[in-house]
């Protein structure tokens, strides 16, 4: 296994990245004959098994425009083949949307020709969307590769909440981002996360409850019995005289899944705006770890650790990343309350 701790160079422009990619996208070219076990099989299932490292909806997307000769000819994806045909593919990989690159600084963890290691720090967007136009990790990324313009996202696999900060992987090419998203899928990356909480638990344990849209207010989510599977597994790192701070893993990947677990076991997160409720001090607290609760204005999580099978090579990497400078303050100032 290998070990990766954050080392993180801030990265402000493109020039230690690949190559820049064409304007109008890049080429990908297969020349295959399909196995004689495909006889029967519709042509996009085929297609679809003798290219794994694809998406079914960009195969589709080639099949559907006529970049995919069948003995020379284009075959629909319906039909059914014979096993033995020869099949040549020359299609374009499209840029995605109209997000520009920005020259941001950028925490690259690690990097290679295939992924992207980063560390987001908390108050960042992680892609555009409403209210946020600019200004994203999206942005950034694309800045820092011009290639990623060819991948889904900009390469991006998962995501954090803007004010949540920590370890994210990009994929650089489509094929990558086709494994990774599988992997994720298939609950084969393992994220695990530090968060602080408010009141002390006695032990750790597992969340099972699903998780869904509230029914009045749409902008969160709520435990509810309609919901998609959710499940958390926690366990005490430290306990302090009000607070506990607690390792997190996810087995599945809701919005808001840590916050709305925890919160939901009366547990939530210290700073969080949404499920946190009325931020208190507990009686007899320090001014200075009083001031400290009080201006902690975002949800105490941080995305500590990452571990993946690379999507290339099947070798398994593991990434750590030290918590950002504000949360680091105020444990230390709940471990100076404690003792």
């Amino acid at each position: 296994m290998a070990s990766r701790r954050t080392s993180a160079r801030s990265i402000a422009n493109p020039a230690g990245g690949l190559p820049t990619a064409e304007s109008a996208g890049e080429f990908r070219t297969h020349a295959l004959v399909l196995p004689a076990e495909a006889a029967g099989s519709r042509f996009d299932q085929a297609l679809s098994r003798a290219l794994p490292q694809y998406s079914r909806a960009r195969l589709k997307t080639w099949i559907d425009s006529g970049a995919v000769q069948v003995d020379g000819r284009p075959l629909r994806g319906k039909d059914r083949v014979l096993g033995g045909e020869q099949v040549r593919i020359r299609a374009q990989l499209p840029q995605q949307g109209e997000v520009q690159g920005e020259a941001m600084p950028l925490a690259v963890v690690f990097e290679d020709r295939s992924i992207l290691v980063v560390d987001k720090p908390p108050g960042l967007v992680v892609h555009p969307g409403a209210g946020n136009p600019r200004h994203t990790l999206q942005n950034a990324l694309l800045a820092f590769d011009p290639r990623l313009a060819v991948v889904p996202r900009a390469g991006l696999v998962h995501r954090l909440d803007k004010d949540t900060s920590g370890l994210l992987v990009i994929a650089r090419t489509p094929e990558a981002h086709t494994a990774l998203a599988a992997a994720l899928a298939a609950r084969r990356m393992t994220r695990e996360y530090l968060a602080l909480c408010t009141g002390v638990m006695t032990g750790g344990g597992k969340i099972d409850r699903p998780i869904g849209r509230h029914r009045t207010l749409r902008t969160r989510m709520a435990v509810r019995a309609d919901g998609r599977e959710a499940i958390t597994h926690y366990r005490i790192e430290k306990r302090f005289r009000a607070h506990t701070l607690v390792r997190v893993r996810l087995e599945t990947g809701r919005t808001h899944q840590i916050r709305v677990h925890l919160a939901h076991i009366g547990f939530p997160l210290v700073g969080d705006p949404v499920y946190g409720g009325r931020r208190g001090v507990p009686a007899g607290c320090p001014p200075r770890v009083a001031e400290a609760l009080r201006s902690f204005s975002r949800q105490a999580l941080h995305a500590a650790r990452l571990t993946l099978a690379h999507p290339d090579t099947g070798r398994e990497l593991q990434f750590e990343a030290p918590l950002p400078a504000d949360m680091k303050q105020l444990i230390e100032r709940l471990e100076a309350d404690r003792a």
